[in-house]
């Protein structure tokens, strides 16, 4: 089977947007192909987090994948940090990594701009760790959106400068995956952009939240006044609404809004409550899973330990094998 790999970073709870945007996905791609499915606790050190935090974070994050339906029999499901290979290649990449496109990295001028304070050596060499993670495994599929196409395109970099400076065709190119043809782009309730968890705390319904937390959120989700005209186009704020409506909401309530906007007869109050409601009901099995999970420390334990074995068995062959390439030899 092909291997694909992919990584989400240990910074708080999944949500919506993951989990329609990725995960419903990945529970898919388990099935057919050699997934990798990691925890990236070493990425989220660029953001400082406190010893605490970090460890909760993962264990959230370890539980929610599970509780979405990875099978850690099925698939490779590992901290990112159990596995020092991925450093070690990290290293090895990053000697031919060069200044100026790391510094031309569209994801590193952004947070350049976003947190002038904290431009710290990890942020500009992240696309070479992300490099490390897809190649060590071999991987010739990635699921990333379309932000992380850029890091991508650098791993294939990294990977054949690698394989022309040792001539030596090791590493394979990486590309994206699309698995499937139902690509969901989860918008947030700011009314903005897509759903995140660095948008703000409301932004975000988490496949965790109680159904009192998501009654709160949807019903301070941002609006208008409402239509001034029959069939009239629907601004962002609104149309993120029943975007979010088509993932979670039957066709008949999504038409019978749909209608009352467009004859200028809609409540907002109303299409928020059925919404929240319809998030509710979509999210149930899934939190249920994870209070059952999250106070299994033995379960979480053996999951993690399995799946640290499991990635460290395909990335110390890479090591031995890339150690061998670049010319280090056992006296």
């Amino acid at each position: 089977m092909e291997t694909v790999v992919s990584g989400i970073r240990s910074t708080g709870n999944l949500h919506l947007g993951n989990y329609y945007g990725a995960i419903q996905n990945f529970v898919k791609m388990q099935n057919e192909y050699n997934c990798y499915f990691f925890i990236a606790d070493l990425h989220s050190l660029t953001t400082h987090p406190t010893p605490a935090n970090l460890h909760a974070n993962v264990k959230q994050v370890l539980v929610e994948y599970l509780a979405a339906g990875i099978d850690p029999e099925k698939a490779t499901i590992y901290v990112q940090s159990d596995v020092p290979e991925v450093t070690e290649l990290y290293l090895y990449l990053n000697m031919n990594a060069y200044m100026g496109e790391l510094e031309r990295a569209t994801s590193f001028k952004d947070k350049v701009r976003a947190n002038p304070d904290n431009v710290n050596a990890g942020l500009l060499t992240y696309p070479v760790l992300m490099a490390a993670d897809i190649i060590i495994h071999k991987a010739i599929k990635v699921p990333v959106g379309k932000d992380q196409e850029q890091h991508l395109e650098m791993a294939r970099t990294f990977g054949n400068r690698f394989n022309r400076l040792y001539n030596h065709e090791y590493f394979p190119e990486p590309y994206a995956f699309s698995y499937g043809t139902n690509l969901v782009k989860i918008p947030g309730l700011d009314g903005a952009g897509k759903m995140g968890k660095s948008e703000g705390e409301g932004n975000a319904i988490f496949l965790g939240d109680s159904p009192e937390a998501i009654r709160k959120k949807v019903m301070r989700a941002k609006t208008d006044s409402g239509p001034t005209e029959e069939n009239q186009t629907k601004p962002q704020e609104i149309q993120n609404l029943f975007d979010l409506m088509k993932v979670v909401s039957s066709a008949d309530t999504i038409a019978h809004f749909d209608n009352l906007y467009n004859t200028m007869a809609i409540r907002y109050g109303d299409l928020k409550k059925q919404l929240a409601e319809d998030m509710i009901i979509a999210t149930a099995p899934i939190r249920d899973r994870i209070n059952d999970i999250a106070g299994d420390a033995d379960y979480l334990r053996k999951v993690a330990n399995l799946g640290a074995d499991k990635a460290r068995e395909s990335a110390s062959k890479t090591i031995r094998e890339v150690r061998e390439i670049i010319g280090f030899r056992k006296f």
